[in-house]
């Protein structure tokens, strides 16, 4: 199987023991699912799915992010409790991945169950030399660090706007540089706050995943996935203090999916340009709704078209009626899966058998649709 590793901007072999380790980024449970985020789940999905049916076990793991700056407003604007909110949220985004016949995950383990593990954590990073307690706050040193920058490959200036856009405070007048990241840091009056020997307060949100990614999967993982909008600050600050805490390479295998648009502008919750999976599930077959994902290549961006339902509901009636055994064309999608996970490809290749009358039971299968 060849993939490609944002690390090192290309296109490499994905050669995983039996037993492969995989971590994707889960959801700030403040409100439903958009199709941007089943559309990197199902990317997952299908590689989950592939690597199955090469004969590997996968321990997959998708975090909550139910301790987080978004969902404090959220439960401040709705006037509720954060984890009552968390909680709701959370099982709508299940009952979406169960319609979109998304496998289940290993775990899907939440921030609020892993402070102890993150006070740990923070300890390691800080008896390493890597991180300083400035202002009641603990933060991660990026000059300790030579490799910091290496995952996104961005310039100091990228890095800083990036920052800025996606919810770090590069003025924080308690830093020693404005890249430094929070690891743990006072929480505002009406935000849940935990003890530490460095004071009251909480987890900053890179380190949740750091911690619940050492708690499930130990040192080092096969594959860390997510968002594109993820690489910089989140995942670039994950790898940094992961390695910094245990001395190990943290991921083999950096897999990010490209962003959706709709409107000309990134689907996100801020902008409100959104296509909700539950809406889209009451009037379409949400086998629709996967083919309408996976007709699109997981790392090149896509805008949303009102055509996108009505053509995948065709193309599941076709394939309906094509419901037949066809072990050739199997082979051939999976041939297109192992081409760094060439849906598009494979749906071609479906499309054109089906088209001709021939069967696409086990291939349509494979790519998590399932006929009849």
């Amino acid at each position: 199987m060849q993939l490609y590793d944002t690390a090192r901007r290309a296109i490499v072999s994905f050669e995983p023991n039996d037993n492969v380790l995989m971590y994707t980024c889960g959801i700030t449970p403040y409100d439903a699912t958009h199709l941007g985020h089943a559309a990197t789940f199902i990317a997952y999905d299908v590689l989950q799915r592939r690597l199955i049916d090469m004969g590997h076990t996968v321990r997959c793991i998708r975090n909550v992010t139910d301790v987080d700056d978004p969902l404090f407003a959220k439960a401040r604007e709705l006037g509720v409790h954060y984890l009552d909110l968390a909680a709701g949220e959370e099982a709508r985004f299940e009952r979406d991945m169960e319609a979109l016949n998304a496998l289940p995950v290993a775990a899907t383990p939440r921030a609020s169950s892993a402070i102890p593990d993150i006070r740990g954590f923070i300890g390691m990073v800080l008896d390493r030399g890597f991180a300083y307690e400035s202002g009641g706050s603990v933060y991660f040193d990026v000059s300790r660090f030579d490799s910091f920058g290496s995952l996104s490959h961005y310039t100091v200036a990228e890095m800083l706007e990036l920052a800025k856009e996606r919810g770090g405070n590069i003025d924080d007048p308690h830093k020693r540089s404005p890249l430094d990241f929070v690891l743990w840091h006072p929480s505002a009056g009406d935000e849940p706050s935990w003890e530490t020997m460095w004071g009251p307060g909480r987890p900053g949100w890179h380190v949740e995943c750091s911690a619940l990614a050492l708690r499930e999967l130990g040192t080092t993982i096969d594959l860390h996935g997510g968002g594109a909008d993820l690489i910089f600050p989140h995942h670039e600050c994950e790898m940094a203090q992961s390695e910094a805490a245990t001395g190990e390479q943290f991921v083999k295998h950096w897999m990010h999916t490209a962003l959706i648009s709709m409107n000309g502008e990134k689907m996100s919750k801020s902008l409100g340009n959104l296509v909700f999976v539950d809406e889209l599930r009451k009037t379409w077959d949400a086998r629709a709704i996967r083919l309408g994902i996976i007709e699109h290549n997981y790392r090149v961006p896509w805008e949303w078209d009102d055509e996108l339902m009505p053509r995948n509901a065709a193309r599941l009636e076709l394939w309906n009626a094509n419901s037949r055994s066809n072990l050739d064309l199997l082979d051939e999608v999976r041939g297109c899966l192992d081409d760094d996970l060439d849906t598009p490809g494979a749906v071609a290749a479906i499309d054109a058998a089906a088209s001709a009358g021939q069967g696409v039971r086990e291939a349509a299968a494979l790519l998590g649709v399932d006929l009849g």
